[in-house]
């Protein structure tokens, strides 16, 4: 997947989900974060993880599984599929 160093999109998630990461360990390790508000930053993260899963499933189809005459519409109904599953 060479071609994902240019697509911005994917790498603003990434860079959005290490700072939740960063974010996330700094409260558990200043160990002053109540147990919720770490519940909560996880969720976010398993979010975030989500997302860019969906992301990522996305890009290969188009990129490297279907051929030029794809139908869209049947692209989108997968998709949304995929995005149901999680």
């Amino acid at each position: 997947m060479a071609h994902l160093q240019h697509n911005r999109k994917v790498l603003n998630r990434i860079s959005r989900l290490q700072g939740q990461m960063n974010a996330t360990y700094k409260s558990v390790s200043e160990g002053q974060t109540p147990c919720l508000e770490v519940l909560q930053q996880v969720a976010a993260i398993r979010g975030a993880v989500h997302g860019l899963m969906n992301e990522l499933l996305e890009d290969h189809l188009k990129n490297h599984v279907l051929s030029d005459s794809y139908d869209e519409t049947e692209l989108e109904v997968f998709l949304d599929l995929l995005k149901k599953y999680k």
